[in-house]
């Protein structure tokens, strides 16, 4: 038997115009889904099973592949504006009227994205390890970051570098996390193509210089809204977390003290427990 149900969650289809989404839905069926946005150069398969067991037990969860990314077809688009759009037109394929929302990393873009464009349509919004774009005062990435992340393929050690705290502890976690992932990875091989990489990562550097950004229009998302971060995050650092409680209406912050931009699969018994009362 597989250690988690996520493993072995049935991988489905929807049309919408010219893409086919793929998609999971996971955990019993009724009452307000939450869908997943994914990371940068993630995919359905990059989302930790122990974490996604732990959301699913008592609602529905859905993850999805946005346009051009793992198994869905079409094109990667080349702005977070156009991802939330794609977003929009899966859950809309869905027939989905109320959702809860939540995005990690770029995927956190996405949703806010979503949020502002459909503010009817989400009831709670979950912002993990992202920010609103350009935040005046916010300290950079360090210099070994951005030269990781750039990266046409990665390996063990720049995922550790880049998710997990150089800790014993974040560690190794950081590797459980990782031989969680193979069982899916090793049997799909799913990656974003090189071309889809770098349309994501030229979104995200404009999401992150203020391009069409979130962070003058926080005031907007009146929904309730759980923003996480780990306090030694290499890639979004922090600070974002704390400055998006000085304008949300309506917001809740949470910090991983030896947590770093995978605090959700590190601690994803006790996030996961923040975000099942959150939701409830």
């Amino acid at each position: 038997m597989p250690d988690y149900r996520a493993d072995v969650a049935k991988t489905e289809y929807v049309e919408s115009g010219p893409v086919t989404f793929a998609y999971r839905r996971l955990g019993p069926s009724g009452g307000v889904p939450l869908v997943l946005c994914m990371r940068f150069r993630g995919t359905i398969d990059h989302w930790d099973p122990a974490f996604l067991d732990e959301i699913c037990a008592d609602r529905e969860v859905i993850i999805f592949d946005n346009a051009g990314v793992g198994f869905s077809s079409g094109t990667v688009p080349a702005s977070i504006g156009e991802m939330a759009l794609g977003a929009l037109d899966f859950i809309d394929a869905l027939g989905l009227t109320t959702i809860d929302l939540m995005g990690w990393s770029m995927g956190g873009f996405v949703a806010q994205s979503v949020a502002l464009t459909r503010p009817g349509l989400v009831r709670r919004l979950i912002v993990a390890g992202s920010n609103p774009g350009k935040v005046d005062g916010a300290p950079r990435a360090p210099q070994k970051t951005l030269e990781i992340l750039p990266k046409p393929v990665n390996d063990d050690d720049d995922f550790l570098y880049l998710f997990f705290p150089e800790t014993p502890s974040a560690q190794e976690a950081g590797r459980a996390s990782l031989r969680r992932l193979e069982p899916r990875l090793a049997s799909s091989g799913i990656s974003v193509s090189p071309g889809g990489g770098a349309a994501q990562l030229g979104a995200l550097l404009d999401w992150s210089a203020g391009k069409n950004a979130a962070w003058d229009r926080l005031h907007e998302l009146t929904m309730p809204v759980l923003v996480a971060n780990g306090a030694h995050d290499v890639m979004t650092h922090a600070y974002h977390s704390y400055a998006m409680s000085q304008r949300l209406p309506d917001g809740k912050v949470v910090l991983y003290a030896n947590g770093g931009h995978g605090f959700l699969f590190q601690f994803h018994e006790d996030f996961a427990g923040e975000v099942n009362t959150f939701l409830s």
